[in-house]
């Protein structure tokens, strides 16, 4: 009879602490965490906004900036055609906005190499038309300010269990000077160069997640990065986000753009 009761004791304190951890683990995944610790965008406030898919699903993100060239990351490429969506807020939904295009080309820099060049183009199937939920986002060919205050936006990971958005996230991020972001990073993991740019949320675990790779970093109105690589935890300050840094390769971009 005691056995018993002891069996029921243990079981009840299993729950509850089972319960606790659950409902901990979402405080922390819900506390405002979109795009992890972001907020909704405004609606068709980033039409500039792209996401490639594979078989229906979202896999990353993009910036248009020509009718028929997305700007995303090399490290986004796949040995099949990306279907891209422009246009919308959801990605469930059915938006009258939507347009819908397939990538006859990736050309992802040549000297990719994992982390360094991470950055690509995809030629679309034919021109976006402009719309008020379709623009194109300029390039910011000027080096960034040592501090900046930017936005980053997407339909990745709400946080780290694989939980995505119902509609497009942003976050503020503001820049770190490239000796701060080596400094926070450490030596030995990867190494951080002048065609990087480096970002932190205003509070921990704010900043981009998966599924947000090759989103645009937005400063003054225009692409000044692209969504590249964090730490193991996203967000987490003490790995600062790593996006490509888009004035090191504004050459590059025009040269494609313009060629094929």
């Amino acid at each position: 009879m005691c056995v018993c009761i002891y069996i029921y004791i243990y079981i009840y304190i299993y729950i509850y602490i089972y319960i606790y951890i659950y409902i901990y683990i979402n405080m922390l995944s819900s506390d405002g965490s979109h795009i992890v610790g972001g907020r909704d965008a405004a609606s068709h406030s980033r039409p500039y906004m792209a996401s490639l898919q594979v078989r229906g699903r979202h896999n990353c993100g993009g910036a248009l900036i020509r009718e028929d060239f997305v700007l995303t990351a090399a490290h986004c490429q796949i040995p099949i055609q990306y279907k891209v969506v422009l246009g919308v807020d959801s990605l469930t939904g059915n938006e009258s906005t939507k347009q819908e295009f397939q990538a006859t080309r990736s050309i992802p820099h040549p000297n990719y190499d994992g982390h360094r060049n991470d950055i690509m183009l995809l030629k679309l199937n034919r021109s976006a038309q402009l719309t008020a939920a379709v623009q194109l986002i300029t390039l910011k060919t000027a080096r960034l300010s040592r501090v900046s205050q930017c936005i980053t936006a997407g339909w990745g990971d709400i946080g780290d269990n694989n939980t995505l958005p119902t509609t497009l996230q942003e976050v503020n991020v503001t820049t770190l000077s490239d000796g701060a972001c080596r400094r926070r990073w450490g030596r030995g993991r990867v190494p951080i160069t002048r065609s990087m740019v480096c970002g932190v949320g205003g509070r921990r675990f704010q900043g981009f997640c998966s599924g947000d790779s090759g989103g645009p970093l937005v400063c003054d109105g225009a692409a000044a990065g692209i969504v590249s690589f964090s730490g193991r935890r996203c967000g987490d300050p003490r790995t600062p986000d790593v996006y490509t840094r888009v004035s090191s390769f504004a050459d590059w971009i025009r040269n494609v753009i313009n060629n094929i």
